[in-house]
């Protein structure tokens, strides 16, 4: 993890096209702004978590399976071979 302080007003770049701003600090609690294409999602960890967890419990067992055998494919194809 990379760690390093802004104060209110700086930013910080994440390749090439995010930018995050540190609008205010104040009380206990910082503002940030995040600047990124819209291709790029942008997400508070809990809402993440909690779309992740409600979408796996809406789905049904046959369901819930085939969504992990295509994730598990697609997970493979993603990774280049051993030899490539």
């Amino acid at each position: 993890m990379l760690v390093f302080r802004r104060q209110q007003g700086e930013s910080f770049r994440i390749g090439d096209e995010v930018e995050v701003r540190v609008l205010k600090v104040a009380r206990g609690y910082v503002k940030i702004g995040v600047v990124a294409p819209l291709t790029v999602g942008v997400f508070r960890t809990e809402l993440a978590d909690l779309n992740r967890k409600a979408l796996l419990t809406d789905l049904s067992p046959l369901s819930r399976k085939l969504l992990t055998e295509v994730a598990g494919r697609i997970g493979s194809a993603a990774r280049p071979d051993k030899d490539g």
